[in-house]
């Protein structure tokens, strides 16, 4: 059976990505005034203001991974293996360009044109607007693979073209020649960049060398040797210092003094992986970096001996998460434990509240001392495999404990403070090769129970850090390794499961064993939902018991899943139980019915998930994705069908959370994009909708005559002699030119009476045989109160009109008023129609029964709203009263 995706949770959007290897590119803002750095995460793209890093916009999903970026004044371009976009305002797909069949790595805009080459040697020249192919060059690979591309500042229609075997060539894109060859310097070309100087640039190459040359000359002026391999990197200062910052793989970077040919500084740990790209921002002394440790940062100048500080940053994981779980109870933190080393909160607020708590260490006076014994790296302690956290005591003394890859010692952290704690919890008297496994911290904060491999479950005391015994018999709990421990609400009960096939139950403080059960595989995690005694076991035959912890017994047993169950967690009512297993597969099961009621696919394996206290997001982890990402509890936002999906259920992928794909054709106008939905005219047969406009067009069409007595000129106005410095336009909201008037050749007037009528007495008459009013409707709503008001006077026959338009006004409120659409604009029209024609009105015997009949739809349509009204006032009244 085939599904149709998740009906229970959808796609939100994802935290912590801010950028890969990918190189970002600048862009500034002339109306703003603000320079913006456009970063590639995956297949898609995120803004950030360079002033706050907070992000301005995300474009819409692309069809495969972004390779590069390059942008213009107006457009952004991304190229997806042999495809190039360009994106409007940062989001929307306008253009496709085609013609590679290669991977797409380098991207160049030049004015109208863009220019691509791909890594089988092409390089095209596209025009920019129409898509179509300029020019087409074919290097040989061999001799000539292109390696970097730079347009040389003031010449025209230049592109100054780098090659992996160490040469260079300036070729004129427009009348496809070749103008120059330089021989290079033995070395490959790895990055290519203008300097502030006219004929100057910066080449930098794979041995290290950056060499400062003058192309107009082909003259070296300068060179400097970094002595941490290949450029990656290279920025020109443009403040008025002369000084050139270079990137390493290593992800280190070196400042030169172009002046003094001398290194100035050098900066240490910019980023864990290569410096992608580097960019000075103009006239300022500010550097923005970025690297694939998905960390996006700013430095500013302002060092004695022209060093650099971080200004800001925004900077997630480098490595996937492996471990997630909310802190608190208001459901906006989660901590995430990624395999990079680092613990870091993420928040759903916003990014300023994010938080890093770093990096483990050994201990801290080996710290004080790394600068003089040891390593940075020997100092630091492996990934963290699990943790567990407490708030209750959390301004008292570290509330969260973790387990290390490979190491015994559990270490607490403070997350007030943000940093590792003073405690390394290790049991006294253990087994060198054993290795902590689980962890749990007791509701109060006041405890952490810690299981190992060797079958070890201790208890620690977290605000002395002292060990407060352990459980079974010779300090043993289990016969193999602990595989999860939980306690419960009251400090009552200890559960612990491990790989000998057994659950086990114990006193908190006397540490005895009260019970135990023996599955028929192996326990490979469990999960305790504290408020209703329910406890989730998953076991090495992919299957999911669900444990009754105050009878004891198995009450549910879940079997679906494919491959591991690498996580577990519970919605807060303890009513469904969400897996995420190795089959790439999110489960809900609900353990009233015991059945699977939701399942979706994901196209990359998750590692984690847990559930906002608050039940409204769902986040998950997953392989190869550095990202958190929320699902929204549709739940919550109305009434969701939750059946039983049959065993052979085949789920559907579902994309992750982030920017929907959007397809779009060769050319899309921004008009398309926008009216992608629209709303329907009326909701519903029993609601009524006003119309929007301002309350001027139709709140003050009864007292036009009062407001004419007070605007009225106190002096007649006098005629400029001159001609008008503004061209004639006709009355009326909308700004329209009068058209010039054409001479009369006879003064007597041709035609019928009918043909001096207006647009609207013309419109109304002819609905009278289609019955369709919704023309003369749109042509009041564009008049303003005066014309509006004239025109009412018009339709009797002493204005001009007649007493079938009289009718013909009297159906076309009734028509409003049965649609529901205009509900405000119907009674303001009806109200100065009564005023103007009420004796006429009463005169005509078919008027008055339009009148009649309208007068009943009026107080049943009112009788409805007021009941309406007061069920509503009367609900809210109750709200605010003392009684509740």
């Amino acid at each position: 059976m085939a599904g149709g995706g998740s009906s229970l949770f959808s796609g939100f959007r994802v935290l912590g990505l801010y950028c890969n290897h990918v190189p970002h590119v600048l862009r500034y803002h002339q109306k703003h005034r603000e320079f913006y750095v456009v970063t590639s995460v995956g297949k898609c793209l995120h803004t950030y203001n360079v002033a706050h890093l907070g992000i301005v916009s995300v474009s819409n999903t692309l069809q495969d991974d972004i390779t590069c970026v390059a942008a213009d004044r107006m457009l952004v371009f991304a190229a997806t293996g042999r495809l190039v976009c360009a994106l409007a305002r940062n989001k929307e797909v306008v253009m496709r360009y085609r013609g590679h069949e290669q991977e797409v790595r380098l991207l160049l805009p030049l004015g109208d044109q863009l220019i691509s080459a791909d890594s089988g040697g092409h390089l095209i020249v596209w025009d920019v607007h129409g898509g179509e192919i300029y020019l087409r060059l074919q290097f040989e690979p061999a001799t000539f693979d292109v390696s970097a591309m730079m347009h040389p500042s003031t010449y025209l229609n230049k592109v100054l073209l780098g090659s992996s075997q160490g040469a260079l060539q300036l070729w004129n894109v427009k009348s496809n020649k070749l103008l120059y060859t330089f021989p290079g310097w033995s070395a490959g070309v790895t990055v290519l960049q203008q300097s502030p100087a006219v004929d100057v640039v910066g080449v930098g190459t794979a041995t290290g060398r950056i060499v400062i040359h003058n192309i107009r000359l082909d003259e070296t002026l300068m060179t400097f040797t970094q002595d941490w391999g290949p450029i990656t990197a290279l920025a020109f200062r443009t403040d008025g210092s002369p000084m050139v910052a270079s990137g390493s793989p290593q992800g280190h970077m070196a400042f030169w003094d172009l002046e003094r040919q001398q290194l100035i500084a050098q900066q240490r740990h910019v980023h864990h992986t290569a410096v992608a790209a580097a960019s000075f921002l103009h006239g300022e002394p500010l550097l923005v970096t970025n690297g694939a440790d998905n960390a996006l940062k700013v430095w500013v100048f302002d060092q004695e001996g022209g060093g650099a500080r971080l200004l800001r940053s925004r900077q997630g994981h480098s490595a996937p998460p492996s471990f997630i779980r909310h802190h608190g109870n208001s459901g906006k933190d989660i901590l995430s434990a990624g395999q990079d080393g680092t613990l870091q909160s993420f928040s759903t607020v916003h990014e300023r509240f994010n938080k890093n708590l770093g990096h483990g260490s050994i201990n801290k006076k080996k710290e004080q001392k790394k600068k003089k014994n040891l390593s940075y790296e020997a100092l630091r302690l492996p990934a963290i495999t699990a943790f567990s956290s407490a708030t209750a005591r959390q301004s008292d003394w570290d509330g969260i404990v973790a387990c290390h890859r490979g190491c015994l010692a559990t270490t607490t952290w403070n997350y007030r403070r943000c940093t590792m704690g003073a405690h390394h919890l290790q049991p006294p008297g253990g087994r060198g090769d054993a290795v902590a496994t689980a962890v749990d911290v007791t509701s109060c904060g006041n405890f952490a129970v810690v299981g190992s491999s060797c079958g070890r479950v201790d208890v620690y005391n977290l605000q002395s850090g002292l060990h407060r015994g352990c459980y079974g018999d010779k300090q043993k709990a289990h016969g193999g390794v602990v595989r999860g421990v939980a306690t419960d609400t009251l400090n009552e009960l200890t559960v612990t499961a491990a790989s000998d096939s057994l659950l086990k139950f114990w006193r908190f403080k006397s540490h005895k064993q009260e019970d135990e059960i023996k599955f028929n595989a192996a326990p490979a995690s469990m999960k305790l939902h504290r408020d209703s005694g329910m406890l989730a076991v998953a076991l090495d035959d992919f299957t999911v018991l669900i444990v009754d912890v105050e009878t004891k017994r198995v009450v549910r047993k879940f079997a679906g899943h494919h491959g591991n169950t690498n996580d577990m967690t519970f919605s807060p009512d303890g009513r469904w139980l969400v897996t995420a297993g190795m089959d790439c597969t999110i489960r809900t099961w609900d353990l009233p019915s015991g059945s699977l009621v939701d399942c979706f696919l994901v196209s990359m394996a998750p590692l984690g998930v847990s559930m906002s206290p608050t039940g409204d997001f769902l986040a998950t982890t997953h392989v190869d994705s550095p990202g958190v990402y929320l699902w929204t509890n549709n739940s919550l936002c109305g009434p969701v069908g939750l059946r039983p999906l049959p065993a052979h259920y085949q789920p559907t992928e579902e994309t992750l959370p982030g920017a929907a794909v959007l397809e779009v054709e060769q050319k899309v106008t921004s008009e398309e994009v926008d009216d992608a939905y629209q709303s329907c005219e009326q909701l519903g047969a029993e609601l009524v909708t006003l119309s929007q406009l301002p309350e001027s067009r139709w709140k003050s069409l009864l007292h036009l005559d009062t407001i004419k007595r007070r605007n009225k000129a106190v002096a007649a106005p006098v005629v400029g002699k001159s001609a008008p410095f503004f061209l004639p336009t006709v009355p009326g909201l909308t700004p329209r030119f009068a058209m010039p008037v054409q001479e009369v050749q006879s003064k007597v007037l041709s035609g019928s009476p009918l043909s001096q009528r207006s647009k609207f007495s013309s419109a109304l008459e002819a609905c009278l045989h289609t019955g369709s009013y919704d023309v003369p409707v749109q042509i009041l709503k564009d008049l303003g109160p005066s014309a509006l008001s004239v025109e009412l006077t018009c339709l009797s026959p002493e204005g001009g009109g007649a007493s079938s338009l009289l009718v013909a006004f009297v159906h076309m409120i009734e028509g409003m008023l049965a649609s529901g659409r205009d509900f405000d604009l119907a009674h303001g029209y009806l109200c100065l129609f009564l005023q103007r024609h009420l004796r006429s009105l009463s005169q005509d015997a078919s008027a008055v029964e339009a009148l009649l009949r309208l007068s009943s739809r009026l107080e049943a349509g009112w009788a409805e709203l007021q009941a309406s009204f007061n069920q509503s006032l009367c609900l809210l009244a109750y709200a605010k009263s003392a009684l509740l």
